[in-house]
């Protein structure tokens, strides 16, 4: 949401339904004393296409059954009153102690000034109360009731005073320091990082009451930074006790009845690829030629379920945590180790039990039968993806027939989904070399070469069966989908004015879009903005989430799409092997609104994972540059705000930030429409994408953060 108004009289390359909604609301809440038809309010959006009037009378009939507004007379709506003076929403604090507060019922982001917040913290959902507002000023307004907090534990550094101590917060968005009475300490020591709980705070104090509730150890230190991180996040980074406990006594041994029960595949050839430093391995491909001349291939799948029952204390954890933690230099799993590196590792030369999804396909790749359930397996040969990489290069070594027939069919399979209108997105991925203390030696970058491309395709076919197989073939049935919806039309403008600046075009037919968006992603490779471009395509996309509802996967232009391939590391997973084993023995799994819970809880968990493994990178980053400071790099402005420039190096991606204040060659001015700072007396411009030299200044651990000037 922007933080500015928008202006009347703007052109538009169209309008989605969600922003109709939120527009009619805000113009409604702004004519309070006018009862408004759809074609006054499409005259007011500048809306003269037929369909999109339509859309617009569609959109008020809805928002009027629902309650958000109410018509006065037939064909005429008002906004509600006098509750529409209130509004509720997430508060996004700014590090200047003044917040906005964005909502579904309302445009624009709600101004909100830090003497009004209420205590309110980044995050938390509030009840707002809107000041009348002026003409062409944006919406403030003050918070009068705190409905839910994001978070009330933080992790900081101690600063011990004779009688007291503060908690100084790591979190930029926590513009307060932490009171500490001397008697919950808990052994806290000067200097030391901590985790502190808010225990009381009164509006009319400035700092909040809290008390420390884990001592994380001596800052600097690799394990006590990479445990503040996950502190950070709210995320885990060991099991309670009795969860281990219970792992223990899970049985890992094979029965005969386990055998007699599943398909048996430990005769085909079936072998796993994943990254050199992969403990667990949760999925196997299996090959052989059938006597028609088609081929089997088998996608074999760790059998979780069989072995963590859903009454379990294991179960229960792994429901909460919903998702293994990829930090630089270790993985946080969702299950304990016993299960996640050993009984449901697919290791080479073992038995193991798995659930599959096994496919009768041509030489064109064209799947003509499928059948799913559960198997027994045994993986010949463990591959690193360099290791399978150098096979298909070269066509010689282990398995290579195998690899060499499914190296073909990925390829067309993989082929046939861009021609259907998928994206090709494929974000560089920064990998560290760590010494033994876990301090960064270097920056590289991890390829994504055809044994990647290889497993990616059939673990996506696996995932698209599974999902049509039960939405499309059983249909109406509960299920959890991985979900993505299509681009806000207001982003992929912005996007599309972005790119201009480098000589690129992207087209305005939305039907057009993916195929533009991909031969515009092929065109950067190995360009300097390759980067930044790529970052900001993403940004402009939905993110994907998992959901009962399902509205397809856009980016995939797949119509059905679950995850079923990762249940190690994925709790959703491990949700649809159990529903389609529901499905498959006509058995009821339970009501919908069980499972719609349970995949927002896992979507919010993904999200929180994500910024936690960013976290880490940043750190990393920034250790690595501790010793460069007064060296100049080659970068790219990756982004611009009022307060900073921020410049990501070409050659490592490090970003660091140029300060506004050490612009002394005029007074800069910040252009949000534009992305750049521009100087008053010289228009002189630094913009998204610019490309320049900077030198290190500052790297501070501490916060994460590097400072660079500009040569």
């Amino acid at each position: 949401m922007s933080r500015k108004g928008k202006g009347k009289g703007k052109k538009r390359a169209g309008i989605s339904r969600e922003s109709a909604a939120k527009q009619i609301q805000e113009i409604l809440f702004n004519n309070p004393r006018l009862g408004l038809n759809y074609r006054q309010i499409s005259k007011r959006l500048n809306l003269n296409d037929p369909s999109e009037i339509q859309m617009i009378s569609e959109v008020l009939e809805e928002l009027s059954k629902k309650g958000s507004i109410k018509m006065v007379s037939p064909g005429k709506y008002s906004a509600k009153t006098p509750s529409s003076r209130y509004i509720t929403g997430t508060v996004d604090l700014t590090r200047m102690g003044y917040g906005f507060v964005s909502s579904d019922e309302i445009e624009d982001d709600v101004f909100v000034a830090a003497r009004n917040l209420k205590t309110a913290l980044h995050g938390d959902k509030v009840k707002v109360l809107l000041y009348a507002r002026r003409k062409g000023a944006r919406p403030e307004g003050e918070v009068v009731e705190i409905i839910e907090r994001w978070r009330t534990s933080f992790v900081g550094t101690v600063e011990v005073m004779p009688s007291f101590a503060f908690l100084i917060p790591d979190n930029k968005n926590m513009p307060f320091d932490l009171f500490i009475p001397a008697s919950k300490l808990n052994g806290a020591k000067q200097g030391q990082k901590a985790v502190a709980r808010v225990v009381e705070w009164n509006p009319k104090s400035k700092n909040p009451v809290a008390e420390i509730v884990e001592v994380l150890g001596e800052p600097g230190l690799n394990e006590t930074e990479m445990h503040a991180i996950l502190a950070e996040f709210e995320l885990p980074y060991n099991f309670p006790e009795e969860v281990e406990r219970d792992a223990e006594r899970i049985p890992g041994d094979i029965t005969e009845r386990d055998k007699r029960e599943r398909r048996d595949f430990r005769d085909v050839p079936t072998f796993t690829i994943d990254p050199e430093d992969a403990k667990d391995f949760d999925d196997a491909i299996s090959l052989r030629q059938l006597e028609n001349g088609n081929w089997e291939v088998g996608v074999h799948i760790a059998d979780v379920t069989h072995y963590v029952k859903p009454d379990s204390l294991t179960e229960a954890e792994a429901k909460q945590r919903a998702t293994s933690v990829y930090l630089v230099d270790r993985v946080v799993p969702m299950l304990p180790e016993r299960l996640s590196n050993h009984i449901c590792s697919l290791n080479p030369f073992e038995d193991k039990l798995t659930y599959s999804t096994v496919f009768e396909i041509n030489d064109k790749a064209e799947v003509l039968n499928e059948w799913f359930g559960r198997t027994i397996i045994r993986s010949d040969r463990r591959f690193s993806y360099n290791e399978a990489q150098d096979i298909i290069d070269i066509g010689e070594g282990d398995m290579k027939d195998q690899l060499l027939v499914l190296n073909r069919l990925a390829r067309q399979l993989r082929e046939r989904r861009f021609a259907k209108g998928a994206f090709f997105f494929e974000k560089i991925e920064v990998q560290f070399d760590l010494d033994d203390e876990g301090k960064p030696l270097g920056i590289r970058f991890r390829d994504m070469g055809t044994s990647n491309q290889l497993i990616e395709e059939f673990m996506l076919l696996a995932n698209r069966r599974v999902a049509e197989y039960v939405g499309k073939i059983l249909k109406g049935n509960t299920f959890v989908y991985r979900i993505h919806d299509k681009p806000d039309p207001e982003k992929i403008d912005n996007f599309r004015h972005f790119i201009t600046r480098f000589g690129y075009k992207l087209p305005q037919d939305e039907n057009n879009l993916p195929r533009a968006m991909n031969k515009l992603l092929k065109d950067v490779v190995g360009k300097n903005e390759q980067n930044i471009i790529e970052t900001i395509a993403l940004r402009s996309m939905a993110k994907a989430v998992y959901s009962t509802d399902n509205i397809g996967h856009y980016g995939l232009a797949f119509r059905y799409y679950t995850h079923f391939t990762s249940p190690i590391r994925r709790y959703p997973d491990m949700m649809v092997h159990r529903l389609l084993t529901a499905y498959i023995k006509r058995e009821d799994p339970g009501g919908r609104e069980k499972y719609e819970k349970l995949c927002d809880h896992s979507s919010k968990m993904e999200r929180l994972a994500t910024e936690a493994e960013r976290a880490s990178i940043r750190y990393k980053q920034v250790e690595f540059m501790m010793d460069k400071t007064g060296q100049v790099f080659k970068g790219v402005i990756s982004g611009v705000t009022e307060w900073g420039i921020y410049v990501e190096i070409i050659e490592n991606q490090c970003e660091g930030m140029v300060s506004v204040r050490d612009l002394t060659d005029d007074y800069y001015e910040y252009d949000e429409e534009n992305y750049c700072l521009r100087g008053r007396s010289t228009g002189k411009e630094y913009t998204l994408g610019d490309r320049v030299d900077v030198e290190v200044v500052k790297a501070d651990l501490q916060k994460k953060q590097l400072d660079y000037r500009f040569v």
